[in-house]
C-alpha cells in the first residue's frame, strides 16, 4: 500500500472523528430542545461515523501504522436550523474521498472496508441519517 493512501485513511480517521463530533454536538442541541426525532437521527449519524473511527483505527493499526494523536477537531458551529446544508457538504466530501481511495490499489481488507464506508457515507448523504453501519 502506497504511502498517499496510507496518509488519506490517517486523514479520513480524522475527519471522521470530526464529522462523529459534529453530529453528537447537534444531537445534544437536539435533546436540549426536545426534538426527539432530530435527536435520534443525529445519534444514529453520530455512531455510524464513530464506527468509521473505530474501524479505521484498527485497520491502520494492523497494517503497523501508529496512530498519531488527532490535531483539535475542525467542526464549525452550525445550529439546528441550517445543520443540513453542512451535514451534506461534509457528507459529499467524504463520499469522494472513499471513491478515490477505492481508485488506488488496496489490499483486499482495505477495500471491503473504504466500499462498505463509501456506500454508508453515500446514504448519510442522500437521507442525513445514520445507522448504516452493522455493529
Amino acid at each position: 500500500m502506497t504511502a498517499e493512501v496510507r496518509e488519506t485513511l490517517h486523514a479520513a480517521r480524522a475527519a471522521e472523528r470530526d464529522q462523529a463530533l459534529l453530529y453528537r454536538a447537534l444531537a445534544s442541541a437536539a435533546e436540549q430542545i426536545g426534538d426527539g426525532a432530530l435527536s435520534e437521527r443525529l445519534t444514529g449519524l453520530h455512531a455510524d461515523e464513530q464506527h468509521h473511527v473505530s474501524r479505521l483505527s484498527a485497520r491502520l493499526l494492523e497494517l503497523g501504522e501508529p496512530l498519531a494523536e488527532l490535531p483539535p477537531p475542525s467542526i464549525p458551529e452550525v445550529g439546528l436550523e441550517q445543520w443540513e446544508r453542512l451535514a451534506r457538504e461534509r457528507e459529499t466530501i467524504e463520499v469522494e474521498r472513499y471513491a478515490a481511495l477505492l481508485t488506488h490499489d488496496l489490499d483486499e481488507r482495505t477495500r471491503a472496508m473504504v466500499e462498505e464506508f463509501l456506500q454508508a457515507e453515500r446514504q448519510h448523504a442522500h437521507a442525513l441519517g445514520g445507522k448504516w453501519m452493522g455493529a
